[in-house]
């Protein structure tokens, strides 16, 4: 962003690459607009050289807003409000539009890319040295994309439920990267933030993994009547979440009394103590907020659960006998 700056503001031409390649670019326009005035810009970004790029830019922007009037119609149907139903569409479009790649290897982030100068010693030792096992190199759901890159997992969590509305399949696949082995830590923990991914946030995970299994499993229904649902989803993510559960109550219940400590687990964001640091005073802080997130988390894991153990039963109870098996075998 420096040498846009420099190029832009100070007139410095040298600041860009002269060949015009390189890992960023930026589109650079000056126009006057008069008072009362309207200003269009058009941009098409094509992998081919065409002579007329846009002839057809009418055509094609008038094609995906009809289908994308078509598409929300239908998801809107239970919306009679024109107002509510242009809300939901701003707010859907703006957690679509959040959607970008993130990059951060944790290893290569310490040691320094071998082609640069070595990274000052104290990285070695500072934030996110623990979770060395972390690559992330994904399309994530953003919090702040016009701020810059990054994911917070308990944000998006909450993302997934908004997201399942129009895109489901992204949805779960969220869910289920936070609890890979290339997110995850060993102990357990789920990555906080990119600054601090051993910060501790709310336990969400697990309602938000249940919330979307219900509508991917609403919306199966009214398109067949017969779906028991992503139980391969559900049980994926079920499987990971106990291991956090575990993490939590090891690492965050110091003195085994299910009152948990730590982490940014309340709705502030300023105290008079950093909750994910020591004391100045050495003890520690026991959270009431923390204490009733994980009561919730106990919940939503045992509703999971339940789920689970039911669709077990209903496979062995609907399962045919033996013998029937074994005369339809001979039959075929």
């Amino acid at each position: 962003m420096g040498l846009f700056h420099e190029y832009v503001v100070n007139g410095n031409a040298a600041a860009i690459n002269p060949g015009r390649i390189g890992t960023k670019a930026a589109a650079h326009l000056v126009r006057s607009v008069s008072p009362g005035g309207c200003l269009q810009l058009r941009a098409c970004l094509r992998d081919t050289s065409e002579s007329d790029p846009f002839e057809t830019f009418d055509e094609v922007i008038d094609a995906r807003r009809t289908e994308a009037d078509a598409f929300y119609n239908q998801l809107q149907i239970d919306l009679p409000n024109d107002d509510a139903r242009l809300v939901q569409r701003q707010a859907l479009a703006g957690m679509i539009w959040s959607k970008q790649y993130f990059y951060y290897d944790v290893p290569e982030w310490l040691h320094g890319d071998p082609s640069q100068p070595p990274p000052p010693l104290e990285r070695i030792h500072g934030r996110n040295h623990e979770w060395k096992h972390l690559n992330n190199a994904d399309l994530v759901s953003m919090p702040d994309k016009w701020e810059y890159p990054w994911y917070a997992a308990w944000d998006l969590a909450f993302h997934t439920v908004a997201l399942a509305l129009v895109d489901t399949e992204f949805a779960k696949s969220q869910l289920l990267l936070m609890t890979r082995e290339w997110y995850m830590h060993p102990n357990g923990q789920l990555p906080a933030y990119e600054w601090a991914f051993g910060d501790v946030n709310p336990p969400v995970h697990a309602w938000a993994t249940w919330r979307v299994f219900q509508m991917d499993r609403a919306r199966q229904n009214a398109d067949a009547d017969t779906s028991h649902g992503d139980l391969d989803f559900l049980e994926r993510v079920f499987h990971k979440l106990m291991l956090n559960f575990t993490w939590w109550v090891n690492r965050k219940d110091a003195q085994g009394r299910n009152i948990f400590q730590g982490g940014f687990l309340g709705l502030d964001n300023i105290g008079v103590f950093d909750r994910s640091a020591p004391l100045p005073i050495g003890g520690f802080i026991n959270q009431a907020d923390g204490t009733s997130w994980m009561a919730m988390y106990c919940l939503n894991l045992m509703r999971i659960a339940l789920e689970l153990a039911d669709e077990i039963r209903f496979m062995r109870t609907s399962r045919p006998s033996s013998s029937s098996t074994s005369c339809t075998s001979l039959k075929q």
